[in-house]
């Protein structure tokens, strides 16, 4: 679980983050992520259940990077620093909710 914030349109939008990762998984790993995302009409089309289809692989001080689109066309690239080490193959289901 965690949190962010969108800019959209010069004002700024709290939104909590859950999800699941399904698939094979191993090591542990510590991020924040930035990013920017497409295909927004309204704000409310930002929320939503998104989905992410792929592998990766991290290393301590790697780089770590997401792409994600929700049901309503709004796609998310994501990336930032990764502390940890982490062997991931998997499909993530993110749910985002505005506050």
């Amino acid at each position: 679980m965690g949190s962010g914030v969108l800019t959209y349109r010069g004002k700024t939008y709290p939104f909590n983050v859950s999800g699941v990762s399904l698939g094979i998984t191993v090591g542990a790993t510590v991020g924040r992520l930035d990013g920017w995302a497409s295909g927004i009409r309204e704000v409310s089309d930002f929320a939503g259940n998104y989905s992410s289809v792929g592998g990766g692989f991290a290393l301590v001080g790697g780089a770590n990077g997401v792409h994600l689109r929700n049901e309503k066309g709004v796609t998310m690239v994501l990336q930032g620093p990764k502390a940890g080490l982490e062997l991931a193959a998997n499909i993530s289901r993110i749910t985002i909710a505005l506050r």
